[in-house]
Formats: structure tokens, C-alpha cells, sequence
């Protein structure tokens, strides 16, 4: 029954059902490219083109290494052909990048260890199976790039997939404080792991993560200079910034701290601004203005990093409704809090010099992530289910849980179709990954390998 003229479960459960008359479970196997698919070199020139040029051969030299590489610097290329087929209109704030290194351990504010989705940079409203997907054609490439059987590969995807659409269907018969406080605890790892060895190895490393402070970072970033602790240069790859680049950056740490909270704020003030340098991170990402900054906070040995990241729109914005943000700083931030379960207390944004918008959080928080070149068919296997079962919980938050519940169903339907898209996006990933090689053998793009 509907209350205050808000649809009941049961209504919500029937608008759920009523999507597989749009989009058949079975129908989301069923990948073809488009007849006019934008070539996937043309798109990453397109999106580079407002990037620091002089970093995008590293970029490009990542992208060649892997066809798992490939994909996790071609979301754009992905959206496009995610874009080019009907969805369920089952919308969800969408994490729109969930491949499998999108996930892992940090520090939640109480300081136990958690585990969750962990980059946001094109995070943005949508349908909530554009992610599931994402995350099923990562599974496919790396199990493929492990060795493993064609089978195998099936198998991982399809237990993505399906632990997906368990823990939504979980999910859809719990209150909502029940959802909100849901998360995963590090802990909770241990028992996943499928031999005494594995184990072994999950301990050793959530102890590196708890190691992986900004105490931590400033013996291995920094070197005395002086008598004051300096950023040590490692160009390209980190590099100081000029006198200019350095007051506006002061200039957008002012500007930053108003969006955090009062208490946060008074917090920060405890700090001051020592050093910042530029530095060129992931693979997808490269080329967009990043930063960090150190600050000290009682005296030298107690060290405060903070990274920030230019903000661009999300890859998925050319191809949906307009999103809730104005501000791109502002949708990473937002979109960061409502997946997560336990979110980076110095999470703020601004805009800075040339109206260019960035976002701010800790660089280092006890962070880490899972080895996936080294999984095994039946690791990689638990993985993809706990990264499944990760991402329901992120869509629970935002979107109709219900609604998905009602639509995925009880039966595996949507799990093998998901599976076999997986497979076949699989298939592209690598002659995209060879188009790429193909034209920097050319000539027509420039890589660095190796950076």
C-alpha cells in the first residue's frame, strides 16, 4: 500500500517487473556494435585533447600494456556502447567506472579497514546495469589474461552477475537505516579466502593497508630540505610546481575548505601548507590536472597529505539525462557519498585558475588493492562475487531496490546473459586494445611504455 502518495512495495516490485517488457532479462546477452560506432583511438583523442598534453603518451603507454589495461582507461569508449543499446530505465547512482581495481580497502572515519568501490570520477545517475556490466566484461578480460578457460572466465562474470542480484534482492526486504548503515569490514575478507595460504596472503595485506598512512607516505614522498620536509621529485611521474601553480593552489585550499563541514573545518585549520607537487595517477585518469599537497599538523612528524584532482564531466553525461551537480568537483563528491558506506572526511571541491573544477581527498588512508593478475579461476571467482555484492549495495542507496529485486528475479536469467555480454565486450576489448597498439605503431598517437 502507498503512503503519503508514495508507491508501496508491492507497486514499486510491479514497475520492476514491468521493465522486462522494455528489456528482456535474456536480451542483455545480446551485444552487437553499433553499425556507426565512433572509433574507440578517436574517442580517447577526443577526450584527451582538454588534458596536459605533454602526459598523454604515458596515458597511451599505459592503455597498450593489457587488454585489462585497455579497459580501464576506456570508460568513455564503453559508454558510447553501452549508450547505443536500450536499458531498463531502472536508474541508480551509478559508479561508471566499476571495473574490478575500482574496488578495495581503506579507512572508514572511525578507522576500521572497509571495503568498497573507491574511484568516482565518472560517477553520475543512470541505469543501474551499465555497472553491472562494466564489472562483468573486467572479470572476463583479466580471467582471460590469467590463463584461464573460456569456462572459467563465463563462470567469474556470471557469479558477479549473480551475487549482484542476490545481495539487491537482500537488500530490497530490509528497512532503509538497514541499507544506509550496510557496508562490507575488512575483516569479513578472511573467511572468503579459499585455502589457509590465501589467507595468509589477505592478512599480510590488510597489514600493509593499516601501514598505508599519511605518517607512512611522508618517509617515502619526502626528503629534508632545509630542515622542512620537501615533496622528492620523480618526473614525470611527480614534479614540483612553479611559484604561480603554487599560489593558486594556496588559493583553492582556502576555497576548499569551505565545503566541508564545521567540524572538518576546524580540523583542517590545525594544518598549514608546506609543499605540493604534480602527479600523474591511474591509467584512464592521466593527462587531468592532479596535485598533492603536504601539511603538517602538530609539528613535522605529523603529516596531512591531501590529493587534488581536476574534475571534468563524466564520461556517461553525453549519453543521459542531465544529472542533480552543476559543479563536476561537486557531482565526484556527492556521487562518492552516496555509494560509499564510509566516506573520506576531507572529501571537499572547488573550482580553481581557468574556472577548472577539482575535488580534494586524502591521498593516503590505509589504502589497497587486490593483486587480480595473480587470482586463480577460483579467487578470481570470490572476488567478482564480493565486488557483485559490493556494487548492490552502493545501487541500494540511491535507486528502487526493490524495483531492480522484482526485475532481476529469483532465476539466474540475467546472470548468464550478463555473463555472455561479458564475454563478447571480452572479444572487442582486445581488437580495441590491438586498435590502439595499431596506431601508435603508426604514428598517429605517441606512447611512453613503461611510465
Amino acid at each position: 500500500m502507498a503512503r503519503n502518495g508514495a508507491p508501496g512495495p508491492a507497486d514499486r516490485a510491479a514497475g520492476g517487473k514491468a521493465a522486462r517488457k522494455r528489456v528482456p532479462r535474456s536480451s542483455h546477452a545480446g551485444w552487437i556494435p553499433a553499425a556507426d560506432r565512433p572509433d574507440p583511438v578517436a574517442v580517447l583523442e577526443r577526450q584527451g585533447r582538454d588534458r596536459l598534453q605533454e602526459l598523454l603518451p604515458i596515458r597511451y603507454g599505459r592503455m597498450t600494456a593489457s587488454p585489462f589495461a585497455f579497459l580501464r582507461g576506456s570508460a568513455a569508449v564503453m559508454a558510447a556502447d553501452l549508450a547505443a543499446h536500450p536499458h531498463t530505465g531502472l536508474m541508480v547512482q551509478l559508479c561508471g567506472d566499476a571495473h574490478l581495481l575500482n574496488f578495495g580497502v581503506y579507512a572508514s572515519p572511525e578507522r576500521a579497514l572497509v571495503f568498497d568501490l573507491n574511484d568516482f570520477d565518472e560517477t553520475f545517475p543512470g541505469p543501474f546495469e551499465w555497472d553491472v556490466k562494466r564489472l562483468a566484461a573486467s572479470v572476463a578480460v583479466a580471467a582471460r589474461e590469467n590463463g584461464h578457460k573460456e569456462a572459467e572466465a563465463h563462470a567469474a562474470a556470471m557469479t558477479a552477475a549473480g551475487e549482484y542480484r542476490r545481495a539487491v534482492r537482500r537488500l530490497a526486504e530490509q528497512g532503509e537505516l538497514a541499507v544506509w548503515y550496510a557496508r562490507v569490514d575488512a575483516a569479513e575478507l578472511l573467511p572468503l579466502a579459499p585455502t589457509a595460504r590465501r589467507r595468509k596472503r589477505v592478512e599480510s595485506s590488510l597489514t600493509r593497508a593499516r601501514r598505508r598512512t599519511s605518517l607512512h607516505a611522508l618517509g617515502k614522498l619526502t626528503e629534508i630540505v632545509d630542515g622542512r620536509p620537501r615533496i622528492v621529485q620523480d618526473p614525470p611521474l611527480l614534479e614540483a610546481v612553479g611559484a604561480p601553480d603554487m599560489a593558486s593552489l594556496r588559493k583553492i585550499f582556502s576555497d576548499y575548505r569551505s565545503t566541508l563541514s564545521e567540524e572538518r573545518r576546524l580540523l583542517l585549520d590545525r594544518y598549514r601548507f608546506v609543499d605540493a607537487a604534480r602527479k600523474v595517477v591511474g591509467v584512464g585518469s592521466v593527462g587531468t590536472r592532479c596535485f598533492i599537497v603536504l601539511l603538517t599538523g602538530r609539528d613535522m612528524t605529523d603529516p596531512l597529505f591531501l590529493q587534488i584532482k581536476e574534475a571534468g564531466r563524466s564520461v556517461l553525461e553525453e549519453h543521459l539525462p542531465s544529472g542533480p551537480y552543476v559543479h563536476p568537483g561537486h557531482r565526484v563528491v556527492a556521487g562518492q557519498r552516496l555509494l560509499q558506506a564510509a566516506s573520506d572526511i576531507f572529501l571537499g571541491w572547488m573550482s580553481g585558475p581557468q574556472d577548472r573544477a577539482y575535488y580534494w581527498r586524502q591521498l593516503r588512508d590505509m589504502k589497497t588493492s587486490a593483486d587480480v593478475a595473480g587470482m586463480s579461476p577460483v579467487v578470481l571467482r570470490i572476488y567478482a562475487g564480493l565486488c557483485g555484492t559490493t556494487l548492490a549495495r552502493a545501487h541500494a542507496r540511491s535507486g528502487d531496490r526493490i524495483a531492480i529485486a522484482s526485475y532481476l528475479g529469483t532465476s539466474d536469467t540475467f546472470d548468464r546473459a550478463v555473463a555472455d555480454f561479458a564475454l563478447r565486450y571480452a572479444d572487442r576489448t582486445v581488437e580495441d586494445h590491438a586498435a590502439l597498439g595499431a596506431a601508435v605503431a603508426a604514428g598517429v598517437v605517441r606512447a611512453a611504455p613503461g611510465v
